[in-house]
């Protein structure tokens, strides 16, 4: 059985979608990722896998070099001739699924809806232009018969279904993409004088990086001890990153601890008090909230679909409004003046973890989404 998975970059494959990937090779599929390949390429192959390039560009691109995008995807489909494919983010969803509507061989398409971006919540004229174009090419990239749209949160499902006509069979609810429970553990906080906060993400302004800065300013006129820890580095391919010089700037006045791109997470966050992302990003649902939660650790973020889907307000974290920094600041003083409330926020965030976002339970739903749609065509 040969599974293709479409996808936009191979870091993000391999953070969010490599154990359902090596779940299907074990379970003898053959499995080919295509996507525009930066240092893992050779890595992806050690572990069995089929690589393809394509050129994706995940920050726009011309006309002529995204219709070259799409030539690209249908080459691949008729050459690999895949009994499955899985499409994964937002450009390769939309143009795998244009690209099927050409081909005559009726492919059974997994379509991966991690978030819808800005443009359906966002209120700009350029917005709500993109959002009527963004709707009108969903609509026909959603049209096959032989599909299922796995959604990480409820908002995200109820705009696509609305778009797209989508009916109950063609969709299921899988929130995130799991975190691995004996990788991400529970360590109670360390006992010390003062406070750890941590915020890890792709560096974008949407991310929340700005609120974060001024909640942190606001927070330390109070608490000057507090530790802001900032992880991630900036995406130069996005026009919306956080420049270099900014972070250079925010750990030279002592707002932050800058810690760069980090491969020891589940460490950090062992290490830290209370973990935050405050987005206003149109997210799936946040994978490092997912990991926060299986950490055990209070979480602070926003009302926004997805990161709203990561916590159970004032049970496992507080949700405060998006692009509100004062919220925000309030927000983690509140957990800094209650310690006993913090850590009990903690261990509820670990029993939701376990309940909501066991990576085991994420991949058997996929092995399972893949199965019924192949004997459905059978």
């Amino acid at each position: 059985m040969k599974l293709l998975f479409i996808i936009n970059v191979d870091w993000f494959f391999i953070s969010h979608r490599l154990p359902i990937a090596v779940e299907a090779l074990n379970n003898g599929y053959d499995v080919t990722i295509a996507c525009n390949f930066t240092e893992h390429k050779q890595e992806l192959i050690d572990m069995g896998f089929k690589v393809v390039d394509v050129p994706f560009s995940r920050s726009g691109g011309s006309i002529v070099s995204e219709v070259k995008t799409l030539k690209a995807i249908r080459a691949l489909i008729q050459s690999q001739r895949p009994d499955l494919i899985h499409a994964v983010t937002i450009k390769p969803v939309l143009y795998t699924g244009l690209v099927l509507k050409t081909i005559s061989k009726k492919i059974p398409f997994v379509v991966a809806i991690s978030g819808l971006g800005y443009v359906f919540t966002a209120n700009s004229l350029r917005a709500k232009t993109t959002k009527l174009i963004a709707s009108f090419v969903y609509k026909i990239a959603l049209s096959h018969k032989l599909k299922t749209i796995i959604f990480q949160n409820r908002s995200d499902e109820q705009i696509l279904t609305k778009v797209a006509k989508l009916e109950a069979k063609d969709k299921v609810l899988i929130k995130g993409s799991g975190a691995d429970l004996s990788v991400y553990n529970h360590i109670m906080e360390i006992n010390r004088p003062h406070i750890k906060i941590a915020m890890a993400c792709r560096l974008l302004r949407e991310k929340g990086v700005y609120q974060y800065i001024e909640a942190a300013k606001i927070v330390k006129a109070q608490f000057p001890n507090t530790q802001f820890l900032l992880i991630g580095t900036p995406d130069l391919e996005n026009p919306n990153t956080v420049k270099q010089s900014e972070i250079d700037k925010w750990v030279k006045e002592g707002v932050i601890d800058y810690l760069g791109h980090r491969n020891d997470i589940p460490a950090i966050f062992s290490d830290a008090n209370i973990v935050t992302l405050p987005s206003f990003y149109g997210e799936g649902v946040p994978k490092v909230l997912i990991e926060a939660a299986a950490c055990g650790r209070a979480i602070v973020t926003t009302t926004n679909p997805g990161c709203s889907d990561a916590i159970i307000n004032n049970v496992t974290g507080l949700a405060v409004p998006p692009m509100d920094a004062r919220s925000l600041a309030d927000a983690f003083i509140k957990l800094i003046n209650n310690p006993n409330e913090r850590i009990k926020m903690g261990i509820k965030a670990r029993v939701f973890a376990e309940k909501e976002f066991d990576v085991k339970a994420v991949v058997d739903t996929h092995i399972k989404v893949y199965k019924a749609l192949v004997d459905n065509k059978l």
